[in-house]
């Protein structure tokens, strides 16, 4: 009996600990024209009025600073070749940083998706799937364990029974 109560007990533990540590991943995406750096979450909620921070390449200053639209963007117009940082901060411990390559025609030299914390985010679906996974994998073996001992116990007084 005492057993089920920390069976539950844990399990309650289990289901709320996730989400109490969880941790966001952070997204963006650059696009050609002006270049628009936007950032989001990895829920793909915009990273809206989050301070923006763009230095150019070998520069002692910043390029340009500002904050973010509503929808998480911000564009700026880079009038060097090379590498510029640009950093996305929403000031709640969320950040991204993204290395924008730029050539001759002012263009994009790599692919447009850049990741944050997080390369390969879970959904939503799969990270509930896998907590719900662990929990019942974390149950099962506790009722297992639990079985055994009762099983050895039963046997253990049949045997004396019979003597």
């Amino acid at each position: 009996m005492k057993y089920a109560s920390l069976a539950i007990f844990v399990s309650i533990m289990t289901a709320i600990m996730p989400r109490l540590i969880h941790a966001h991943g952070v997204q963006g995406s650059v696009e050609n024209g002006g270049l628009v750096v936007t950032a989001q979450y990895d829920t793909g909620e915009a990273m809206s009025y989050a301070r923006v921070n763009i230095a150019a390449p070998a520069a002692k200053l910043p390029f340009q600073s500002g904050r973010t639209d509503r929808n998480g963007r911000f564009c700026f117009f880079p009038d060097v070749l090379g590498e510029w940082k640009v950093v996305v901060d929403d000031e709640i411990g969320h950040r991204l940083e993204v290395m924008v390559p730029v050539n001759e025609a002012m263009e994009l030299k790599t692919d447009k998706r850049h990741g944050g914390k997080a390369e390969c985010s879970l959904s939503r679906c799969e990270k509930a799937l896998m907590g719900i996974s662990i929990i019942f994998g974390i149950s099962g073996i506790f009722f297992w364990w639990r079985g055994r001992r009762s099983y050895k116990r039963d046997k253990e007084e049949l045997g004396r029974r019979h003597k």
